[in-house]
């Protein structure tokens, strides 16, 4: 990790923490100004809409107030870029508000700040601008993403059909498992659980197949079972989710061998939330262009969501994860 620049005076303030420590990602970006100014200039390519997201992370509430603020950092950004995934669309950066508690120095900045350079170096990813505040709570961060898609083309939740396939791109259950890992409650000797809840992975690998194939998509970002639901609200349909067949990790693997109960376990995994792998409705005769997807459920006529483990009907306590 580079070494982190001597703090500013006690004069500089905020823009010591600017000048220092973030002017540095914006990476050339001429669109940021050198975060000199009050505003960015965007300009998507001719052909293409902008797409822009916004997520904001509370302690204790979306992390755990000692997480290292590196991982918040990083995992700031990766949950906002799991968005633009969804939406087929390629990033382009992004705009970051910080509320910062009283209580945090200059070495908790500089550490959060490696966090956003090691995702920027990661996703080519530059900041653009922004505001810092200070707090009597809890630290909070805001992230405003902007990417862009060819015109007409970002992929929504509304537009699946009856009859299509639900597919996702990766295991599912691992980032409700991490939480309980970094909490202490569960084993996890390799540290992987943990490392899957505190910095995900958004699936900027799979932008062009979602854009190409999928009739809608969202990311798993509040459980595969919520998410699941959301499409069908905004698509007016039901959809179902075969357990059986909603794809886990090793690990996941293991935790679910050792519950008494294989259906409200699995449920349990599939309305855990902070997996942001992506979820999409595909058309049958699309099915076989998803490398790297697993068929976990289908589009239905009706509305709601519907369960099943082994042909039955699993009853459902919770779809997952509401603020």
């Amino acid at each position: 990790m580079p070494a982190a620049p001597d703090p500013p005076s006690a004069d500089e303030g905020e823009f010591g923490w600017i000048e220092r420590l973030l002017r540095p990602l914006t990476r050339g970006a001429p669109g940021a100004l050198d975060l000199l100014d009050d505003a960015a200039v965007i300009s998507p390519r001719s052909g293409c809409d902008l797409v822009v997201t916004k997520d904001a992370m509370v302690a204790d509430v979306h992390f755990l107030s000692d997480d290292p603020l590196d991982t918040v950092a990083r995992k700031l950004l990766a949950v906002n870029l799991s968005d633009l995934a969804a939406k087929g669309a390629t990033p382009l950066g992004y705009f970051l508000s910080v509320a910062w508690p009283r209580t945090m120095g200059w070495n908790d900045k500089a550490l959060f700040a490696e966090g956003l350079r090691q995702a920027g170096e990661t996703w080519s990813l530059p900041l653009l601008g922004g505001d810092t505040v200070s707090t009597p709570g809890p630290l909070t961060v805001t992230a405003t993403l902007m990417g862009e898609v060819p015109a007409g083309r970002m992929v929504r939740r509304s537009t699946a059909r009856a009859g299509d396939l639900l597919m996702v791109s990766g295991p599912i259950g691992d980032g409700w498992l991490g939480l309980q890992a970094a909490l202490g409650d569960i084993p996890d000797a390799d540290d992987y659980l943990a490392g899957r809840y505190r910095t995900p992975t958004p699936r900027l690998d799979l932008v062009d197949t979602v854009r190409r194939f999928a009739t809608a998509s969202a990311d798993v970002s509040d459980g595969l079972l919520a998410d699941a639901g959301r499409i069908a609200i905004a698509s007016g349909c039901g959809v179902r989710i075969d357990l059986d067949a909603v794809p886990l990790s090793q690990a996941a693997s293991r935790w679910l061998s050792l519950q008494p109960d294989q259906a409200s376990a699995r449920a349990a995994l599939a309305s855990g939330g902070d997996d942001y792998q992506i979820l999409c409705a595909v058309s049958s005769a699309s099915v076989a262009s998803m490398t790297g997807f697993s068929v976990v459920g289908e589009v239905v006529e009706g509305e709601g969501v519907q369960a099943e483990f082994q042909g039955r009907t699993v009853p459902l306590k919770a779809l997952g994860w509401t603020h």
